[in-house]
């Protein structure tokens, strides 16, 4: 059982405090969870969300996790807006508001027949 309350944003933006900063760089042993990498005093991190707040993610303690700021954090979000293009994508094809083509599709048409005259017999 916790002894301490599990912090939830009041907003998607608000601030995540110190406190609730080091319970979770300490919840993960201080390990980037992305890469697995300790994150050594020299190294620069943030708090990512796990779910990513546009796929679903709630913004609250037990959804974050540090990260390693740079290229790691990069490609995480990276990850995060493909995998909202294509939920958008699929749902907008569901629901039949996908936008058409505007170019027809052409075909390369029907092979013409060559005829067969009475003096080729």
């Amino acid at each position: 059982m916790r002894s301490v309350p599990e912090w939830i944003g009041l907003s998607p933006d608000a601030k995540v405090p110190p406190r609730v900063r080091v319970r979770i760089f300490e919840a993960h042993d201080g390990r980037c969870h992305r890469t697995g990498r300790k994150i050594m005093p020299s190294d620069a991190w943030e708090i990512e969300h796990r779910i990513a707040l546009c796929n679903g993610g709630e913004h609250r303690e037990s959804n974050l996790a540090p990260i390693l700021a740079g290229k790691p954090h990069r490609e995480k979000t990276a990850e995060d807006v493909a995998e909202k293009a294509k939920t958008a994508r699929m749902r907008a094809k569901h629901l039949r508001v996908w936008p058409k083509s505007t170019r027809p599709l052409r075909s390369r048409g029907f092979q013409k027949r060559q005829h067969v005259g009475a003096t080729d017999v």
